[in-house]
């Protein structure tokens, strides 16, 4: 046995087989849900598995999921790795254009897809010759019907041996550019992404010790993922469950009433989500419709992918003040790397405790960054093969140093005396204005502590003076009486040095995010450059930074 995701998932099925292993609530309200055990889910993968070996796709091969929430996705993905086919996370978001990219670019021989976006499949689908196989979730008209290769499939394992050498793709980028498939053995993932079995304790020191923890362990935590599977902190909370052994509860969409019927009703221990833009929505609903819901079996809400505010954190506690609230960093192509101090905050930044396989380096040299110098983040360790089908991105992102693998992180950072890293912000969102740079996170968590701000995203515009000026798109709070861009000013003062305080106020009806609650940036400069271009205010003559000026 190797520390193969499929093999680990199977040695926990033995030892409990009958122990409920994922609910999955449909359409939240309607009352529709299914309950499988690990023994009914086991089978129902081995069933998508040999279908595929059966309808000729190949070990290695690639399969997309382009799929909502639900006992297909993680069913598919199960029976991928069973078969030894590697499973790709498809946007369900992504249009005709981004879609036939992916199709082609991660050479997908295989996909599965909810009928509702059967029209975008269509419509891609003479552009990817090389996809030869589809299972369509639903009715419609477009590839196989899942249900009936489900049927039609063997319940059996019987599948060749596999190897931790066995690859996992995540997909990630569409916000900031083309998606890029990130390249993971199965073992390095297992390591990284899903704590080596144990992601708070110590890791397993060899594959038949996760059945044996689990056999040793009862019942009782019940995990709540509810972020879109298709990013993939999702999709790899779901396994670190499974690798418990433990139950994993899914909603198809996000509803912020329903996700807290659902914690009531399931009693959810750790519930996972990405930033404001799903916790502000369950506060407004305890504190409103929902108010009196018990909360009381929630021991953790981690965050990763975008941070939640030290404001939002406080509302939060305030409802339910025995959770846990953790503020996690990873990215897809590190897997975890820590989770934020106490005193992160818009005043201190937001401050990790790494793990010992993290690094703040030098971007150039690649050695490390002294304490107080700007670098980025880097890990080595178990780390991803690279970029699939990108040399060039795989050679500017990976490097080797003392003779171990690195892949350096698009994240700014810099490290203490003590060890601890500030993050400032993505490298490639930085603005640099007068040659001051300004990273939209930190000007972010500052924004979002003024009462009247429900959510806001950072943008540089252009300046013919300083190159750019640093631009707020904030989406108000229900009922707030207006701001003006004095109010914004008055309020970033104290918490912010002058050259990062927002020179334009672009408000909005709603800022845009993806379905995981990530900021989309390239749509919030679109904002605010065409904010830009209405705001007929004259500009100040003084530096943004300089004194007297914001």
């Amino acid at each position: 046995m190797e520390y193969n995701l499929a093999d680990l998932f199977e040695s926990v099925v033995d030892v409990v087989p009958d122990r409920e292993a994922l609910v999955y609530l449909d359409h939240p309200g309607t009352g529709a849900e299914r309950r499988l055990t690990y023994a009914e889910l086991d089978a129902a993968a081995n069933r998508i598995g040999h279908h595929l070996l059966d309808s000729g796709v190949r070990p290695g091969e690639h399969l997309g999921l382009h799929l909502y929430n639900g006992v297909e996705y993680l069913q598919t993905v199960l029976g991928c790795l069973k078969a030894r086919i590697v499973p790709v996370n498809v946007n369900y978001r992504y249009v005709e254009e981004e879609l036939t990219y992916l199709y082609r670019d991660a050479d997908l021989v295989a996909l599965a897809f909810d009928a509702e976006f059967e029209g975008r499949v269509a419509a891609a689908l003479p552009r990817a010759p090389g996809l030869r196989h589809l299972l369509r979730v639903g009715a419609g008209e477009v590839g196989d019907s899942f249900s009936a290769a489900e049927a039609a499939g063997s319940d059996g394992r019987g599948f060749p041996a596999r190897s931790g050498d066995d690859q996992f793709i995540i997909c990630t980028g569409g916000t900031t550019g083309m998606p890029k498939g990130v390249m993971w053995r199965q073992e390095d993932l297992f390591f990284a992404g899903l704590g080596g079995g144990a992601p708070t304790g110590e890791p397993v020191r060899r594959p038949e010790e996760l059945a044996e923890r689990v056999a040793a362990g009862g019942a009782g935590i019940t995990f709540f993922p509810t972020p879109p599977l298709m990013h993939g902190t999702s999709t790899l909370t779901a396994f670190i469950g499974f690798g418990f052994g433990q139950r994993v509860v899914l909603h198809r969409r996000f509803a912020p009433e329903e996700v807290l019927r659902t914690i009531e009703r399931e009693r959810v221990t750790s519930m996972s989500l990405v930033g404001d833009a799903m916790l502000r929505p369950l506060i407004d609903a305890l504190a409103g419709p929902m108010k009196g819901t018990d909360c009381s079996s929630l021991f953790s809400v981690s965050s990763s992918g975008a941070i939640m505010s030290e404001t939002v954190r406080r509302q939060f506690l305030e409802l339910v003040p025995q959770v846990l609230l953790l503020n996690n960093f990873g990215s897809s192509e590190s897997g975890f790397n820590g989770t934020a101090t106490e005193d992160s905050g818009p005043e201190r930044g937001f401050r990790i405790r790494v793990n010992s396989r993290t690094q703040v380096v030098d971007p150039v040299t690649h050695e490390p960054a002294a304490p107080g110098e700007p670098g980025r983040i880097a890990q080595c360790g178990h780390v991803p093969l690279g970029y699939y089908n990108d040399p060039r991105k795989t050679a500017e992102t990976f490097f080797e140093r003392d003779g171990e693998r690195w892949v350096l992180l698009g994240d700014m950072a810099t490290v203490d005396e003590e060890g601890v890293v500030t993050v400032l912000g993505r490298g490639s969102q930085c603005i640099n204005t007068g040659g001051e740079k300004v990273y939209p996170e930190e000007v972010e968590q500052a924004l979002k502590a003024h009462p009247d701000v429900y959510d806001a995203l950072v943008a540089g515009v252009p300046d013919a003076r300083w190159g750019s000026r640093v631009a707020a798109v904030v989406q108000l709070r229900e009922g707030a009486p207006g701001l003006t861009l004095e109010d914004v000013q008055a309020h970033c003062r104290p918490r912010l040095a002058g050259y990062k305080i927002p020179r334009l106020l672009v408000l909005t009806d709603a800022v845009r995010r993806s379905p995981s609650g990530k900021a989309d940036y390239r749509w919030a400069r679109a904002a605010a450059a065409s904010g830009a271009e209405r705001n007929a205010s004259p500009r100040s003559a003084n530096h943004p930074g300089s004194c007297g000026h914001g």
